[in-house]
């Protein structure tokens, strides 16, 4: 069983590194774009048509579900993908937490690049679950890019302004790009104490997984990790490195649960959990 993930850059980690502790034994394969990226600021052609390149690639080299963890690629291009691949080959896509995040009742912030927080979708997703929360969108330039360069200061800098942005009276915050839950730690540290983070990245692995029939659980394994940059076969960025996640899937290795990302609403952390870690 292969599964393949696509994405610009390294926002593909978090939902690959879900899949990799739900289901050892299944196969990644990982394409990213480095000759095209980042895709938030290209027009809708050119994210459709490297999101269909892709795809072609994956299927060819034996995927049997094609998953976008990527808010900004699912906004743009998830449709054309589907039309073109299903219903023989699953797409999944990736939306922000905003449902599970509303459910709480209390006011909502939603962090996500500037092209996500601008779109139609987003904001079709926030009058459709929002039920009535106050959710305040917060876009956050340049956090995305930071993130995929593995460049701490600029994203200190990116996670400062985006605190800024954010009302005090946001319990909640959903973290609308895939690249965010990379530096879950550094934005938990930096807003109030009992902030809560929603991203999607295990909901969609489990989805993933769902539409494959595929239950939880280690069978054979390890499955490979195998990774396509813009149509060559090629290695993770060195960035990759620069987070837990990243190193093991560099080295096929088993995906310990403390290497994974808050998940929608599944988890909570606090400054005092992330300072004992």
């Amino acid at each position: 069983m292969t599964v393949a993930l696509i994405d610009s850059g390294i926002g593909l980690l978090p939902t690959a590194g879900w899949l990799r502790w739900l289901a050892p034994s299944v196969d990644l394969l990982l394409l990213l774009d480095p000759d095209g990226m980042p895709w938030g600021s290209k027009s809708a052609q050119f994210i459709t048509e490297r999101l269909l390149a892709a795809g072609e690639i994956a299927v060819e080299r034996g995927a049997q579900a094609l998953v976008v963890p990527c808010n900004t690629a699912t906004v743009t291009a998830i449709d054309a993908l589907r039309e073109s691949f299903e219903p023989g080959i699953p797409v999944i896509g990736t939306v922000p937490a905003i449902k599970p995040a509303a459910s709480a009742g209390a006011p909502i912030a939603v962090w996500a690049t500037v092209r996500t927080t601008e779109s139609e979708y987003q904001q079709r997703l926030v009058a459709e679950h929002a039920d009535g929360v106050p959710v305040f969108p917060v876009a956050c330039p340049g956090l995305a890019e930071a993130v995929d360069c593995g460049d701490r200061v600029a994203i200190v800098r990116a996670v400062a302004a985006a605190v800024e942005q954010t009302p005090r009276a946001c319990s909640s915050v959903v973290l609308g790009c895939t690249h965010y839950p990379l530096v879950a730690d550094q934005i938990m540290l930096s807003l109030p104490d009992a902030t809560t983070l929603y991203d999607s990245a295990e909901a969609v692995a489990r989805q993933t997984l769902r539409r494959l029939d595929v239950p939880p659980g280690p069978s054979q394994g390890p499955g490979r990790v195998n990774v396509v940059v813009s149509g060559r076969a090629g290695v993770l960025p060195p960035a990759a490195q620069c987070f837990p996640v990243g190193r093991a899937l560099m080295t096929a290795a088993a995906m310990p649960l403390e290497f994974l990302t808050p998940a929608t609403s599944v988890r909570r952390l606090t400054r005092e959990t992330l300072l004992q870690e």
